[in-house]
């Protein structure tokens, strides 16, 4: 998409553009047969995710670490469609045994799974180690979202395989994904303090997110299984993300106003992507305003991708050990 498109909101291909709104790019599609996960579903893009996948009928999970958030936000829901399908479970990505505990808790409700959207994250905090000793941006924007995918393709292949219905995994990246460390992932000193930027960090991570789901999407193919993976920039959105640089923020917002999109728009590219039938077979992409487009050449380094899969899957054996 181009700067003109963006500033003016001009549709793309797809008939969308930044200035939609997940409501328009959902326009008239029935959900009711689907079940989806948002991880930080209380608030924000999730909250907004949340509500619109219910507004078409699906079965919500709000995964939340702020189980008050996500109550208020279910309960906001249902003041709008008290119809509406939509439970809690706490999930707190930056820890491994969270991680293992909310899939224990979805898989005893003995739910079919379509749509599982990798939402949460932090971004730009200070120098921080998650409960398993792992730097904080790396541990819940990608390694806790990694194992919780990885937990729940069993359940997502079967939904697949038995209802005949397409699953979809949308991993919520950042055009940051460009601005990460040399190689993008240091993988040798992935906690180190001492060379730690909080914006390259944020960045490492967001390349991790697209690198994910262009893996998953080859395992998917080379299997056959019907079910896709795909990345989304959602935009600029003054969400609680940015709580630890909200001045800086602030002030980049008062010089590049007509860059920045309200949370409607900003969930408009995740619902369009969880939900769309004109994205059936549709993987291992990218997706900026609704609208395919080509990320960094990290980010579609397939050895990169390779290496990045192994190497999640050996710290998490380590710090299970």
């Amino acid at each position: 998409m181009s700067i003109f498109s963006l500033v003016t909101g001009r549709p793309g291909r797809s008939g969308f553009g930044s200035a939609s709104t997940a409501e328009e790019v959902t326009a008239g599609i029935d959900a009711s047969h689907l079940t989806a996960i948002i991880t930080g579903g209380a608030g924000g893009i999730g909250l907004e995710t949340a509500r619109v996948l219910a507004l078409r009928k699906a079965h919500v999970i709000i995964a939340a670490r702020n189980m008050k958030a996500a109550k208020e936000a279910k309960d906001l829901i249902l003041k709008d469609d008290e119809n509406a399908r939509v439970d809690v479970l706490k999930l707190d990505l930056a820890s491994l045994k969270s991680v293992r505990e909310f899939v224990d808790k979805f898989i005893a409700l003995d739910l079919p799974l379509s749509i599982l959207i990798n939402n949460a994250g932090v971004m730009f905090c200070p120098y921080q180690l998650s409960e398993d000793g792992v730097e904080l941006q790396f541990a819940t924007n990608h390694l806790g979202h990694f194992l919780l995918t990885n937990l729940l393709l069993d359940k997502m292949k079967e939904t697949a395989r038995t209802t005949g219905i397409e699953g979809r995994i949308v991993n919520l990246s950042s055009i940051a994904h460009i601005h990460t460390y040399q190689n993008g992932i240091k993988f040798d000193t992935i906690s180190d303090k001492e060379s730690y930027s909080d914006k390259r960090a944020y960045g490492q991570s967001k390349l991790a997110n697209l690198l994910h789901s262009n893996e998953l999407s080859r395992r998917f193919q080379e299997e056959g299984v019907n079910i896709t993976a795909n990345a989304v920039h959602p935009g600029l959105i003054m969400t609680p993300l940015f709580k630890h640089s909200a001045i800086t923020m602030r002030i980049l917002k008062f010089f590049s106003f007509f860059l920045w999109k309200n949370v409607p728009q900003g969930a408009a590219t995740t619902c369009y992507v969880a939900l769309h039938p004109n994205l059936k077979g549709v993987t291992g992409k990218y997706f900026v305003d609704c609208n395919e487009v080509e990320p960094s050449a990290l980010a579609t380094n397939e050895s990169l991708a390779r290496e990045l899969w192994d190497f999640s899957n050996k710290m998490i054996n380590s710090l299970k050990a």
